[in-house]
């Protein structure tokens, strides 16, 4: 394959290039375009919006974000019947397909040998807040970890005498992460964006929660789940997407590939082989505009997207101040398939504005192209004002882009 060719690929596997935006999209299209990238970053950052809500607006434009929160943190009877999403360590934090829970019973099996890095202080001096802490969900939960330590405060000395002893609520919330990491508890409902904990054989349905597959059986099916969002990738891309262990990852590509359902491709450039599904679609050009934000599963994987599309790119949350080169929280622009921008955005949800504090062109955008993706990342932002409940967009910091994307602003009504 030409790099152009598997460009094309990888963006169009990931939802892009096709005629996706049509209306408001329904519960139903916002349950499916979740399942086919996988799974959905959760970040508690929230300057322009949330991780978890920006995948599905880049591909499908604006929706109903109480709609994807019924889907996954469900406040009524009726909801909870229709509940397609559930928490767990993925990727990092992340909402994933309720019915892919079991393929990540190794993971928690690895947390209760302390094997994993999703883990944390285990509280191994500590059984006795584990299984207070159970006991207080099982009898009033989904509780916040800061309920859980109330309940436990208001019983006072017959729970201490019960367990052992007393502890502080620090070790509540650990204790809580604890039971989640090993699949015992899992997010029943989020308020204000905090986790409210539930027994997992109450949230999941019994027929998915009674699921053990075999831990080689799940390696294999999340590098197919990962192929076929990927579509075209190398072994550590397919890897990554579940953070998968390497030499597992590695064993179940090659088990896939003698079983005929990945095809190894050599990519022009690339430095190691890739592989697709037989199935990939190959398109011959893409087309279309997208914000992508920071944890965006097209991005994700800073050394894919370098790869991909010769685009360099770290979040600047985690960087000094003095040390960011575009911004704080830096979105990516893709239009017809390649990343041609980049802008930092700010909510201001009391002023009612889309702040861009900075917005940059790519190497080659200039002249009429960049007059072009002024115009059509003037459009995008506006759209994301109006889905944000904004009322404007305000183009109020530097960058070579800025001084174009102003004027387009001004020139479509959006300031």
């Amino acid at each position: 394959m030409s790099a152009a060719q598997a460009r094309r690929a990888a963006v169009a596997a990931q939802g892009f290039g096709g005629a996706t935006r049509r209306g408001r999209p329904s519960r139903a299209t916002l349950a499916a375009t979740a399942r086919h990238l996988g799974l959905l970053q959760l970040d508690s950052v929230n300057v322009a919006v949330r991780a978890h809500y920006a995948p599905l607006f880049a591909r499908l434009g604006p929706y109903d974000r109480d709609a994807l929160d019924a889907l996954a943190w469900p406040q009524t009877a009726a909801q909870r019947r229709r509940r397609t999403m559930v928490e767990y360590w993925v990727h990092e934090a992340s909402l994933l397909p309720v019915e892919d829970w079991p393929l990540f019973r190794w993971r928690m099996r690895d947390n209760e040998k302390r094997q994993s890095r999703w883990l944390g202080n285990a509280l191994d001096h500590r059984p006795d807040i584990l299984d207070a802490v159970h006991e207080v969900i099982e009898a009033h939960g989904p509780l916040e970890a800061s309920e859980v330590a109330r309940v436990l405060g208001d019983a006072g000395d017959r729970v201490a005498r019960a367990h052992g002893g007393w502890w502080q609520r620090s070790d509540v919330k650990v204790a809580c992460e604890h039971l989640f990491a090993t699949g015992v508890l899992t997010t029943g409902t989020r308020r204000g964006f905090r986790r409210a904990y539930e027994l997992s054989e109450r949230v999941l349905p019994p027929e998915v929660h009674a699921l053990r597959p075999e831990r080689d059986e799940s390696m294999r099916a999340l590098i197919r789940r990962a192929a076929t969002t990927l579509g075209v990738a190398t072994e550590p891309d397919l890897r990554d997407h579940h953070r998968l262990p390497p030499a597992e990852s590695q064993a179940a590509v090659a088990e896939l590939v003698d079983a005929g359902e990945l095809v190894r491709v050599d990519v022009e450039g690339w430095p190691a082989p890739a592989y697709r599904p037989p199935d990939a679609r190959l398109p011959r050009r893409v087309t279309g505009r997208a914000l992508l934000a920071p944890f965006d599963p097209l991005i994700w994987f800073r050394a894919r997207t370098l790869r991909i599309f010769d685009f360099h790119y770290r979040i600047g949350i985690y960087t000094p101040a003095e040390q960011r080169t575009h911004g704080y929280y830096v979105f990516p622009f893709l239009l017809d398939g390649r990343l041609v921008a980049r802008v930092d955005l700010k909510a201001d949800r009391v002023g009612g504005v889309l702040h861009v504090p900075g917005a940059f062109a790519e190497d080659g955008v200039e002249g009429r192209d960049g007059a072009r993706v002024a115009a059509e990342l003037a459009a995008e932002l506006a759209t994301m004002a109006g889905w944000l409940g904004l009322d404007g967009v305000a183009v109020d910091g530097g960058g070579d882009l800025a001084p174009a994307l102003a004027q387009a602003v001004s020139a479509g009504g959006w300031t």
